[in-house]
């Protein structure tokens, strides 16, 4: 297919997409239309930026044309699954303008705002729902929504959702809707659980993949720069300030690191502003306005918080802090070289994110040009010498550093708190391992709320739920003496 027109999608259809000045489909998109246009369900392997939402969108939208008819009240016909608020917000957008001259109605499910907005928005029931898992089970188990209707699935970011510990939601959801359905699974990598979870849910699918998660743009310029990393916030603003920048995105590790981060390159004159799960949803949408209209140029996102910006106009891309799991490297950089542009990826490695880069170059199968100091790789004020320290944490408490993430406030998507599940018989969730359930004793409250929500070192372990270990009983003797035996 070399033109849109090619797939015979409905009138309104190809004159909205004539109007958003889309021309030549994607090889996502090119794969994966007509094979959804025969209603079959489909697996897709695409990283982001390769133009997935239109690949299931604009299928779904041509068959609602076909057979259009009123939702019924609590019910929708489109259900789409993302794992975050803008990445679901984005998605809506997409399908609105898509659809602009098709009589649909639609609706947002996510967390973070209040929830009566969106219960009266599925009273009367809508045509298409793009919900967050979290919020989404919520409304369900209001009875603010029913699922028995839906008549096509969508997973987007299938990987992204099993990394912030929603595949028991997922599930959860399967089960409730008809087996009679449509099902578009979406996903950038697919380890085995992915996989399972694709064989539980599909039947018979058709298998489409482009640009396997292992390789990144070829127009994007990728370079390290070795650097202790007590200099990283004065090599950043000298970047920002000598760099040919239109829009950067700045990656850090941790939520209070960005909004440091913001403090600092404000103390050196430069602006900036962060987006972070600890941010209202109002304040998210507001920065992510500022930034996609050019009021500011730089903009400070955390991996989770980052997963739905979908700007164009990104010229560099900057891995202040190097990302744990190497296939966030490959995320984090497609935010440049959209829509075939050109864009630049600068990483700042200090020396304990030494084994952090050469876990990405194994990845990609390239090495990154380096500049700097050849020994700050080997050795670092916060880090082993052989780089080792930065990855000491990364599977604590059996969890992957986005499914801790995701239990801070906000960055799941759907703004509940979560406390791990326990492994202990009689021991209740949120209790710290060992602590037996004891009948009648009040639970003391988890470490985030006792300090404020604060979430200082590893990005989100402050919000975990995890008890602290009890201070040792003070001495009741007098005089601090053992008393005696008669």
């Amino acid at each position: 297919m070399t033109t849109f027109s090619d797939f015979g999608l409905a009138e309104p259809i190809t004159r909205a997409l004539s109007e958003e000045r889309y021309l030549t489909p994607t090889p996502i998109q090119a794969q994966t239309i007509p094979l959804a246009l025969e209603r079959r369900d489909i697996v897709g392997i695409a990283q982001t930026g390769t133009g997935k939402t239109a690949a299931f969108a604009l299928p779904i939208l041509n068959q609602l044309s076909a057979a259009p008819r009123p939702p019924e009240r609590k019910h929708c016909r489109v259900l789409v699954l993302s794992p975050t608020r803008e990445l679901s917000g984005q998605i809506l957008d997409s399908f609105r303008a898509y659809g602009r001259h098709m009589r649909l109605r639609s609706a947002l499910a996510i967390g973070g705002v209040p929830m009566g907005r969106q219960v009266r928005a599925l009273m009367d029931g809508v045509d298409i729902l793009v919900a967050t898992p979290g919020r989404l089970l919520d409304l369900v188990k209001g009875n603010a929504l029913r699922l028995s209707g839906v008549e096509f699935l969508v997973l987007d970011e299938a990987d992204r959702m099993l990394d912030m510990g929603f595949i028991r939601d997922i599930r959860t959801i399967v089960a409730k809707l008809p087996k009679q359905r449509q099902t578009l699974f979406f996903s950038a990598t697919m380890p085995e659980a992915i996989a399972t979870l694709a064989d539980e849910m599909l039947t018979d699918p058709a298998k489409v993949s482009v640009t396997p998660v292992s390789s990144t743009a070829e127009r994007i310029n990728q370079r390290v720069i070795r650097v202790d990393r007590g200099a990283k916030p004065a090599m950043l603003a000298d970047l920002l300030r000598n760099e040919p920048i239109d829009r950067v995105l700045v990656f850090t590790r941790t939520k209070h690191g960005a909004d440091k981060l913001v403090r600092v390159l404000a103390k050196d004159g430069l602006t900036a502003e962060a987006i972070h799960g600890n941010k209202s949803q109002n304040n998210r949408e507001r920065t992510l306005a500022n930034f996609r209209e050019g009021r500011i140029r730089t903009l400070i996102a955390t991996d989770i918080a980052a997963r739905g910006i979908d700007v164009d106009g990104v010229s560099h891309v900057i891995n202040f802090d190097m990302p744990v799991e190497p296939e966030s490297y490959v995320h984090r950089i497609g935010r440049t070289a959209r829509a075939g542009a050109e864009g630049v990826a600068i990483s700042l490695c200090a020396g304990d994110e030494a084994s952090q880069l050469r876990a990405i170059e194994r990845l990609i199968r390239m090495s990154i040009p380096a500049t700097g100091e050849a020994n700050a790789a080997a050795s670092g004020p916060a880090g082993r010498p052989d780089g080792r320290d930065g990855q000491r944490n990364r599977h604590r408490n059996g969890q992957r550093p986005q499914q801790r993430e995701r239990h801070a406030a906000g960055e799941n998507g759907d703004g509940r708190q979560r406390q791990p599940q326990s492994k202990h018989p009689g021991q209740r969730r949120g209790d710290h391992p060992g602590q037996a359930k004891q009948a009648g004793r009040p639970q003391r409250a988890p470490n985030a709320a006792r300090s404020g929500g604060r979430s200082d070192a590893p990005e989100d372990l402050a919000s975990l739920g995890f008890m602290q270990r009890k201070p040792a009983r003070p001495d009741r003797s007098r005089n601090g003496l053992a008393p005696q035996p008669r």
